[in-house]
């Protein structure tokens, strides 16, 4: 597996999560549902942080963003006579 393999691997499961980062202890509680193992990205990358870092620049995480729906109030109309 290449390291923009990993990478890209890396980003996807981090966007079907909905979170843009995780920490190392939060991606080894998912256990083995990992597309890589942690070890084998810290060995390719050097440090957690490091492949963070190179997730953020080669493949941004497109997370949902939700936003919040404002109703405006409807503008009173004044009835006069015709």
């Amino acid at each position: 597996m290449t390291k923009n393999m990993m990478v890209k691997a890396l980003s996807d499961f981090m966007a079907s999560k909905g979170v843009e980062s995780m920490t190392l202890a939060e991606y080894k509680a998912e256990g083995n549902d990992v597309p890589v193992k942690d070890y084998l990205l810290r060995r390719t990358f050097g440090s957690w942080n490091r492949v963070m870092s190179v997730v953020k620049s080669r493949a941004p995480i497109e997370a949902p963003v939700v936003e919040e729906v404002v109703e405006t109030p409807k503008p009173k109309v004044k009835e006069g006579k015709k």
